[in-house]
C-alpha cells in the first residue's frame, strides 16, 4: 500500500487530494463496489489534471488576481484538492460540458486548469481567411431574425444578402469561437503530453485502463 494516489513527474500526489474530489461529488446511493472503484479512478484524473495545471501555470508565470478568483492559479503542491479551493462551478461550466466529464469537472474545480485553458485560447492565432471562410461556409448560422421567422433557405439559389448578418457584425463572434476551439485542442495536446509523466498507484489507475476488468473508457 502507498500513501499517494500517483507520482506526478516523480512527486507524490496525496490520496487526500483524490478524497476531496470524491467528497465534492457525492456518490449515488445505488452505486456498486465496481462503480466506487471507477469513481476513485475518475477522481484521481481530476486531481492529477489540477496538479499538472498548477505546474504548467508556474512554468508560464501565470497568476490569478486573488486566492478566491475564478482564474487563480494555485501554487501549493501540498495544498487542498481543487474541490476544496473552489467548490462552486464557474459560470462558463456549461460551455465546457462537451469536453467530457473528467476535463469538465477539472475545469469547474481547478482555478489552475481554467487559467491555463484561458491562456492557451488567447495564444491561438486565427487568420482572417479562416474567419471569412467559416462565414462563407455556414450561411445558416448568420440569418437575420426576420429571415428566420420567414423560413428563408440559406442554401437556396440566389440568396438575398439582406437576409444575412453582415460579415463585419459576425466576424468577432466567429473569431472568438474558432479561438476557443483551437484553445481546447491545445489544452488536450498539453494534457496528453503532461500525463505521460504520471505513474498511478494500484487502485488509482485511469478508469479506461484495460489492465483492470471493470474499465470503461469515458472522458
Amino acid at each position: 500500500m502507498t500513501d499517494y494516489a500517483a507520482l506526478v513527474h516523480g512527486e507524490r500526489l496525496p490520496k487526500a487530494r483524490v478524497d476531496a474530489v470524491l467528497n465534492a461529488v457525492p456518490a449515488r446511493d445505488t452505486e456498486t463496489r465496481s462503480a466506487e472503484r471507477q469513481r476513485r479512478r475518475w477522481a484521481t484524473q481530476v486531481a492529477v489534471i489540477d496538479e499538472l495545471a498548477q505546474r504548467a501555470c508556474e512554468e508560464r508565470g501565470l497568476t490569478g488576481a486573488s486566492q478566491r478568483g475564478a482564474g487563480n492559479c494555485a501554487t501549493s503542491h501540498d495544498g487542498p484538492a481543487p474541490a476544496q479551493r473552489h467548490s462552486a462551478a464557474p459560470p462558463e461550466a456549461q460551455a465546457v460540458a462537451d469536453l467530457g466529464s473528467i476535463v469538465a469537472v477539472a475545469l469547474a474545480h481547478s482555478p489552475a486548469a481554467r487559467t491555463l485553458l484561458s491562456h492557451l485560447e488567447h495564444e491561438q492565432p486565427i487568420p482572417e481567411t479562416a474567419v471569412h471562410d467559416y462565414y462563407t461556409r455556414n450561411p445558416d448560422r448568420f440569418l437575420t431574425p426576420d429571415a428566420l421567422r420567414h423560413g428563408v433557405d440559406p442554401f437556396g439559389p440566389a440568396p438575398d444578402p439582406a437576409d444575412f448578418l453582415p460579415y463585419e457584425q459576425a466576424r468577432e463572434g466567429i473569431a472568438r469561437e474558432l479561438r476557443r476551439a483551437a484553445g481546447r485542442r491545445a489544452f488536450f495536446d498539453w494534457l496528453d503530453r503532461a500525463r505521460a509523466g504520471v505513474v498511478y498507484a494500484h487502485g488509482y489507475e485511469h478508469p479506461g485502463d484495460p489492465s483492470h476488468p471493470d474499465h470503461e473508457h469515458r472522458h
